[in-house]
Parts: structure tokens; sequence; C-alpha cells
């Protein structure tokens, strides 16, 4: 008996079970739908939460729950959003597309400045992912503004109750 043999006859095998017991078949369908109306309310909620975030939410967040965060507001302002991994993502941390623009984001949420070295990041970012921008967002109003000019970013103020500070190549 070949793969294909052996997985038609497995096939027909959860028909004839599932065709056999109606009440399980519609308990099984159900049961799938209601997990999947969960999930997807849930994480409508998780987003809801994080978009409402003050700024004492976010000044305790995590690195990472800063990035999540962003996610929720760009979704909200009709950006497609995708987190990038963890570790290994050469300085990116969001990738978004809206209206053929395809851009690059590093998100710093630092009490301190953010130098030359995020512009640097986020510039190599823009090549090796192939995009056509990049973004650094920072809460931080003190961004080392010098590095950025000289590597040809300008300034945009992007609003969520507060201001966060965009630098945009």
């Amino acid at each position: 008996m070949s793969f294909f043999e052996g997985f038609k006859m497995g096939l027909e095998l959860l028909w004839s079970m599932l065709t056999a017991i109606p009440l399980l078949t519609l308990g099984l369908i159900l049961f799938f739908i209601g997990a999947l109306s969960v999930a997807m309310i849930g994480k409508v909620l998780r987003e809801h939460k994080l978009r409402k975030s003050g700024i004492l939410e976010v000044d305790k967040m995590s690195g990472r729950k800063f990035e999540e965060y962003l996610q929720a507001l760009l979704k909200a302002r009709w950006y497609y959003v995708q987190l990038t991994p963890a570790s290994g993502d050469f300085g990116a941390d969001l990738i978004l597309s809206s209206k053929g623009n395809r851009i690059i984001v590093q998100a710093k949420r630092y009490k301190r400045n953010v130098g030359v070295k995020a512009v640097q990041e986020i510039a190599s970012a823009k090549s090796y992912y192939k995009m056509n921008k990049c973004w650094v967002i920072t809460k931080n109003s003190d961004f080392y503004e010098v590095s950025c000019i000289e590597l040809g970013c300008y300034r945009y103020r992007f609003q969520s109750g507060y201001g966060y500070n965009v630098f945009l190549q």
C-alpha cells in the first residue's frame, strides 16, 4: 500500500465516522467556530487595551510590549503592520505597508537620547528588507537630531494623545 492509498483510506474512514454520527460532526464544527471566535475577540480586546494605554502605562512597558503598542496604534491608522522576530531582525521592529509604501520601523522606548546608532541600524535594515522608507519612533523628545540630519532624515510629530517623535528617511 502506497502513502496516497493509505491517506485516501484514512480520509474515507474519517468521513464515514463524521457522517455516521451527525451530532459529533455538528459539535466539532461548533467547537472550532467558538474557539476561533474567542481567539478573535481576545485579540481585538488586547489591541483595544493597548491603544488606550496612557503615558504611565507606556513608561512601564518592555521593549517588545512597546512594539506591540505601536503595532496597535498604526493598525488603527490603516497600516498593515507586521512585528519582526524579537532577535535577529537587523534593527527592525515593525514592517508597515500602506498604499504602495513599504516602511521599516525601529521603536525606541528609551529614557535617554536615541543616537546615531539607531539611525544607522534602521538605514541598513531598510536595505536588507528592501523597503522604500524607514522610521525611528521614540517617545523621547531628545532624539539626537544632529545624527539624524547628517543621515538625511527629517522630523515628523506622530500624535497618539501625546506626541511621539518619528524620524523618517
